[in-house]
């Protein structure tokens, strides 16, 4: 019997399967990188908000160039061992590349980096997935947040995220003592959503520069060690800046061999929920 025509799956995203050929862009890139700029500094993003970081390349666009991907295939570009490394010490750096990590090109000196990117932070409301930082609870009663009472037309939404609510007159009512979320927990969808809701930030935007290598002697430096649980963190976000390849993009990626490939399956797929799209810029 035929197959039926009617219905079928049809995916509407325009987003481009990350293949091959952008593994090897994104090699390039590193490569050229490491070419153009006398110093490379890894560090770690926490809670990754994308206008905030594109402030920060903005800010930092004369002297650094980011570069941010799937870390496996950052392995690959700066080598994984003394014996194919692209720069001696820089296996060392590669060795970290574990988490939600970015690389930073650039030509100033080591305390500017540190200093520019440790000022950067604020606060910001926790995404689903995230770990609450303290407890939260409400008592029964009139709802209200910083701004005055709830209005009465967000009452049916906080029956669906979980809070025994009821309009009386007008006015949001709990009707009994409610724990949103306890200080270690990690947030499920509806947890944030109230959160939102009572404008309680738990989330932070901070960079920690963990390491430093520089091409003056080849020197590692570690500068912090890892926070957190790499297996809970996200691989990288494409947020590289500038061009992505270019015309000898196969040979200087040659070593990016059938084994790599197969070593690293579709490790650029493996991108950090928070950052929603790739951000291209010079």
């Amino acid at each position: 019997m035929p197959k039926s025509k009617r219905n079928k799956v049809v995916n509407l995203t325009k987003a481009k399967k990350k293949d091959r050929q952008w593994k090897e862009g994104l090699i390039t890139q590193v490569r050229t990188c490491v070419e153009e700029y006398p110093s490379v500094c890894l560090f770690r993003y926490h809670n990754m908000r994308n206008e905030l970081f594109k402030d920060l390349r903005e800010e930092l666009k004369d002297s650094c160039r980011f570069v941010m991907g799937s870390n496996k295939v950052l392995q690959v570009a700066l080598g994984k061992t003394p014996a194919d490394e692209l720069r001696t010490n820089l296996s060392l750096l590669s060795a970290k590349l574990t988490g939600q990590v970015g690389l930073c090109f650039t030509n100033s000196s080591k305390d500017e980096v540190i200093k520019a990117l440790t000022t950067v932070e604020e606060e910001d409301f926790a995404r689903a997935g995230s770990t609450a930082s303290h407890d939260f609870k409400l008592s029964s009663g009139p709802l209200s947040n910083t701004a005055g009472p709830l209005p009465h037309t967000l009452e049916p939404q906080l029956r669906k995220y979980g809070l025994p609510t009821k309009l009386n007159k007008g006015v949001v009512e709990l009707l009994a003592d409610h724990v949103v979320c306890r200080e270690g927990q990690v947030l499920d969808p509806n947890q944030a959503a109230l959160l939102r809701v009572f404008n309680i930030k738990m989330a932070t935007f901070r960079i920690t520069p963990l390491a430093w290598w520089s091409s003056e002697g080849d020197v590692f430096e570690e500068l912090a060690e890892y926070e957190g649980n790499p297996e809970d963190d996200a691989s990288g976000d494409d947020m590289s800046d500038g061009d992505a390849a270019d015309d000898n993009a196969a040979d200087d990626a040659a070593d990016y061999n059938a084994a790599d490939a197969a070593a690293d399956g579709n490790a650029a797929d493996d991108a950090a929920d928070e950052p929603e799209a790739d951000a291209q810029a010079s």
